[in-house]
């Protein structure tokens, strides 16, 4: 699961005892080289969904880590992209692994918690890989409220959804087990690590997106395939600033 420029077991143990914002300070040198980073293989499939609805003028990756999302946005917006990331070793490394930047479009790392964002609406675009988890389900209104709050009428929150682990499977019993041992964890240390994913589930997500102002539409990613009844595998969640 990691290469041999990855985390230690013990850096590992260390990060997953410091809050979130620390434990991803400590972690960002070598996060590229973990499973966590998004991989290209639904880096890709979005970015083809993001052509089909675009091009857009100005994008933000919410929760953007060392950015890998940024490298989506670039792709599909003009003028400016804008990461986002409470924790400032994310967005060191992300700086850094960025290089020399091009004159178009314009890049900005940010530091700000995502429920409190400070921005007016002024993006065509947001976008999150992989960071729900860390928000437990009393805050996705507060959330989801930030992002309509910094999009543009009409603007597009764009991001992707897996199907859930069918009950029984080895992908079911993992991410039970893991959510488990993250409360067990949080019960007994503190500060508290929030990582539970499953509580991010698609009839929930979409009632509180409407409720939050957005229309919302559901596209497949065919690249990422079909479950035995034929269903698709993942989903990218396209929520439309209604008003």
């Amino acid at each position: 699961m990691f290469a041999p420029q990855g985390p230690t077991l013990r850096e590992l143990a260390v990060q997953a005892l410091s809050s979130v914002e620390r434990g991803y300070d400590l972690l960002a040198p070598k996060f590229d080289r973990t499973p966590f980073r998004t991989p290209d293989a639904v880096l890709t499939p979005v970015s083809r969904a993001l052509h089909e609805l675009g091009p857009f003028d100005s994008g933000l990756d919410l929760c953007c880590g060392t950015g890998a999302g940024m490298g989506v946005l670039r792709q599909v917006c003009r003028e400016r992209v804008t990461g986002v990331d409470i924790s400032a070793g994310m967005l060191a490394a992300g700086r850094a692994r960025e290089g020399e930047p091009a004159a178009a479009p314009r890049v900005e790392w940010v530091r700000a918690d995502a429920r409190a964002l400070p921005f007016g609406p002024v993006f065509d675009l947001a976008v999150s890989f992989g960071a729900f988890g860390h928000f437990l389900p009393r805050e996705r209104p507060e959330l989801f409220a930030q992002v309509h709050s910094v999009l543009r009428p009409g603007g597009r929150f764009v991001f992707p959804i897996a199907a859930p682990a069918r009950p029984g499977s080895w992908g079911y019993w993992t991410l039970l087990a893991f959510d488990a041992a993250m409360r067990v964890r949080n019960a007994l240390w503190h500060p508290s690590f929030v990582m539970y994913y499953r509580t991010f589930r698609l009839a929930d997500v979409r009632a509180e997106l409407t409720r939050a102002g957005f229309d919302v539409e559901l596209h497949a990613l065919p690249e990422l395939g079909r479950r035995p009844d034929g269903s698709p595998r993942c989903r990218v969640v396209v929520a439309t600033r209604a008003r």
